[in-house]
């Protein structure tokens, strides 16, 4: 009996929401200060779409060539999320395209998650997102992949994505909320551009002589297309070539 309620914890534990992570954060200074400056903002906003800051969940959808990042929520009891906020970069570098390698100063294109939580950086607040991934590590330049992309405050890059330190409060609070309530990997697809058909049409003839880039992209597709038409994240794996399979 005294073996069944050990294991019986232990796995109570496992699933139990990692409350002590907003309490570690909240020792750094600009962490409390963040939640003084936008408290009144988040309750704003998760009162306006009906989330619960106890049990949300996010997501993060970047898109290169709008400069846009897309904020989406949920609630962990529900499948489908919805758009709750959009913050434009402050500044850009790179072109559209994968990072392939270290000092290209590009900002990576795939399916990504967030991996760090910096209330240290040198550019207020930070989120680190797990560049190289698996594709990556396949089809970059093995040698000297780079490392250390992050979205984060300021205004100044070499391939991470900046808001500006007003807007990265909001939204690393609120990765904050997530990660508490459970979310051990806050999922982030970068895509080159907003996939529909006409984007598509005018980027792919713009770099028709780039075919490695082009069936890169098709490859991203399938990932935008679904959560698209359904507000529910696939399921993304990456095969022996590198491109990345969806279901």
């Amino acid at each position: 009996m005294k073996f069944l309620s050990i294991g019986l914890l232990v796995i109570l534990l496992a699933f139990a929401p990692n409350s002590g992570f907003k309490t570690n954060q909240l020792k750094n200074q600009r962490v409390k200060q963040a939640y003084a400056n936008k408290q009144s903002t988040i309750d704003s906003i998760l009162k306006r779409h009906q989330l619960d800051v106890s049990t949300i969940q996010i997501f993060i959808r970047v898109f290169k060539a709008e400069r846009v990042l897309e904020l989406w929520a949920k609630d962990a009891n529900e499948e489908k999320y919805k758009l709750i906020e959009k913050f434009d970069f402050c500044s850009f570098s790179g072109e559209l395209g994968p990072k392939r390698k270290q000092g290209d100063l590009q900002t990576p294109e795939g399916f990504y998650h967030i991996d760090r939580f910096n209330p240290w950086s040198s550019f207020h607040l930070s989120l680190g997102i797990n560049y190289p991934n698996s594709s990556d590590r396949i089809l970059g330049y093995k040698a000297n992949l780079g490392g250390d992309i992050f979205i984060h405050g300021d205004c100044v890059t070499v391939g991470c994505i900046p808001l500006t330190d007003d807007k990265i409060e909001l939204l690393y609070l609120l990765a904050v909320e997530a990660r508490n309530n459970g979310q051990l990997k806050i999922p982030v697809h970068l895509f080159p551009f907003v996939m529909n058909d006409r984007n598509k049409q005018v980027k792919y003839l713009a770099n028709r002589t780039n075919a490695g880039l082009i069936e890169f992209w098709k490859n991203l597709e399938p990932g935008f297309r679904y959560f698209e038409e359904n507000k529910v994240l696939p399921r993304v794996t990456v095969n022996s070539t590198g491109a990345y399979q969806f279901r």
